[in-house]
């Protein structure tokens, strides 16, 4: 009864101060943070602490496969090497570095378990940072970097935990050790990642029934997770490849109506997650106060030490990101070179008479390779990252998730756990209050463009036009696709043909309305028209919908499948909303 209790309010908390926090220009962590401090300190309210395992076992899991199947791959690959510089060396060399700053700052502690906590205070959390983004409009490879660096980072950090945790308790500390233990873990990872993916995908294929397709999808975190971690290596990185896999094959596997559920179920389940957790942190500080015994280091003097990690933190961040902008200016006019050159060397080969069936299979894969080169280029020039860019990533280093957890899951035995635990709570919340709360005006400081509405329904109505043309196609031999021989209604063919004139069409005309929004000009447009007078149709067949299930007058079923179906054209016919 009272744990029911607490989940309706903290789903009810979560839900408000989401909902108002885009009234206010504040991402919700933040204030969720500042909520829960403020919760924990009301009377009534109990000592909060939850177990680490649930978290790290739990929590962490559903939260990185929902954020890694609405990454594309192809975004990823693009920024494979940023990524990996941010999430895996940028770690490294922060948890070294900080470990030797708080070995120094406490007499009694050990240097593997300074590093230990290094490691925990490491990972950024993208979670706060992408949310603001996507509000500002920050560019998308700037989002798919911090996006990249939160689902690959923490299973770096999780690793060197575990290695300088055992050093800690005995073992040592070797960098070729450390190498080797993180090379199998990422190893291992990978390949459980994609086995898992890959059976994973294959047999929601073959269920048709949408909620044993759901009931698979939420198990496959876990499915990846667990065998990773039970072979020592790293579970949250084969839960990232798992989602990575899953994501990518979606299009091509599954149906719309599982793509559409699916996305609706994990956001929603995301949404949650993320939130609860940065609830969890503000209610968890006064119960980690309560736990500081002040004859061995006081409250005061551990959130001074967290203070000096966090300047220690961003500082060595900023440090990263100039050399990081200017290897990513470097990368793009090497990119102009080397694609420069693959078009004169196509062009040579083009010329060259084909002797053999190989010849002709590799001169067509040397030809996907400079498309897909050259798409990569275009993005590289559309969305090229210069020093604002590298400011906004510098400044979005904000703690979360990982640094809750993993900060508890310290040994008892270790010297100053609480005071430890509390440093990296500490840390946690600065970064998101400071940080997080102050990142919204350096964007509107500097002025960063994101993303052209206009240019992207431009590119979307091309795209439109491309696959109508080879849809159409199809109806050239309607016979075949049928598989009949007996004469086919003229007017069939062309209500399916204008269909797909008329998709095209309303892209279009968002476009122009875009460029130029005099609504007078497109009020005459045929498919304004058709949309108008469809949308009146379907508002009136609601209306007399909603007065037939008043007198009830036909089974709740059958209402709820009339629903679902003018919901789906209503939704088809409204222009759609620009995503943040």
């Amino acid at each position: 009864m009272e744990l029911g209790v607490y989940a309706v309010v903290g789903i009810a908390v979560i839900v408000g101060v989401a909902y108002f926090s885009r009234r206010l220009g504040v991402a919700a962590p933040i204030i969720l943070v500042i909520v829960g401090v403020v919760l924990s300190y009301l009377p009534g309210v109990p000592f909060i602490e939850v177990p680490h395992e649930i978290v790290l076992d739990g929590v962490l899991p559903p939260i990185l496969y929902a954020a890694a199947i609405s990454v594309p791959v192809v975004d990823f690959r693009r920024n494979l090497g940023t990524i990996t510089s941010l999430s895996v060396v940028l770690v490294i060399v922060t948890a070294f570095a900080t470990g030797f700053l708080l070995y120094s700052l406490l007499p009694d502690l050990n240097l593997a378990a300074a590093i230990a906590l290094g490691a925990i205070i490491s990972p950024p959390d993208a979670v706060a940072a992408t949310s603001i983004g996507r509000r500002l409009g920050l560019p998308p490879r700037i989002l798919t970097m911090l996006e990249g660096e939160g689902l690959v980072n923490d299973a770096t950090a999780l690793v060197l935990l575990r290695s300088a945790t055992a050093a800690a308790a005995g073992g040592l500390l070797t960098p070729w050790a450390t190498v080797t233990d993180f090379l199998y873990a990422v190893v291992v990872a990978i390949v459980v990642g994609l086995v898992i993916g890959f059976v994973t995908v294959w047999v929601r294929t073959k269920l048709h029934d949408p909620v044993f397709d759901t009931a698979i999808s939420f198990a496959v975190p876990f499915a990846a997770f667990m065998p990773t971690e039970y072979l020592n290596a790293s579970g949250v990185l084969a839960v990232v490849v798992a989602g990575l896999y899953t994501g990518h094959a979606s299009p091509r596997s599954f149906s719309a109506q599982t793509r559409i559920s699916d996305r609706i179920n994990w956001r929603t389940v995301q949404f949650l997650l993320e939130n609860a957790v940065f609830l969890l942190i503000g209610l968890e500080i006064r119960t980690l106060i309560e736990h500081v015994d002040p004859t061995i280091l006081g409250v005061w003097d551990a959130v001074g030490i967290g203070a000096i990690a966090t300047v220690a933190l961003v500082g060595i961040r900023f440090l990263w990101m100039g050399p990081l902008v200017m290897s990513l200016q470097r990368r793009a006019q090497r990119a102009e070179k080397q694609t420069y050159q693959m078009s004169l060397a196509l062009m040579y080969f083009r010329t060259v008479p084909l002797r053999s069936s190989f010849e002709a299979r590799r001169l067509r894969r040397a030809e996907r390779q400079y498309d897909r080169r050259r798409s990569d280029l275009e993005q590289l020039r559309r969305e090229s990252i210069d020093w604002r860019g590298g400011l906004v990533l510098s400044w979005s280093g904000m703690r979360g998730v990982v640094t809750l957890a993993a900060a508890q899951s310290l040994p008892e035995d270790t010297p100053y756990r609480e005071q430890l635990i509390l440093i990296a709570f500490t840390v946690a919340v600065l970064t998101l209050v400071i940080q997080g709360g102050t990142l919204p005006a350096l964007i509107r400081l500097l002025r960063i463009e994101g993303i052209d509405q206009a240019q992207d329904h431009r590119e979307l109505a091309e795209l439109l036009d491309e696959i109508s043309y080879a849809g159409l196609a199809v109806l050239d031999d309607p016979n075949e696709t049928l598989g009949s021989t007996e004469e086919i209604d003229p007017d069939v063919i062309e209500r399916v043909r204008q269909a797909s004139f008329l998709r095209a069409e309303s892209v279009w005309e968002r476009t122009h309305e875009l460029d130029s929004p005099d609504e007078s000009s497109l009020r005459a447009t045929p498919h304004h028209l058709y949309r108008t007078l469809r949308l009146a149709v379907v508002d009136a067949e609601r209306e007399r919908l909603l007065e037939a299930a008043s007198r009830g007058a036909y089974p709740s079923r059958v209402l709820r499948e009339a629903q679902s179906m003018l919901d789906l054209e209503d939704t088809r016919l409204r222009p759609a909303r620009p995503s943040h």
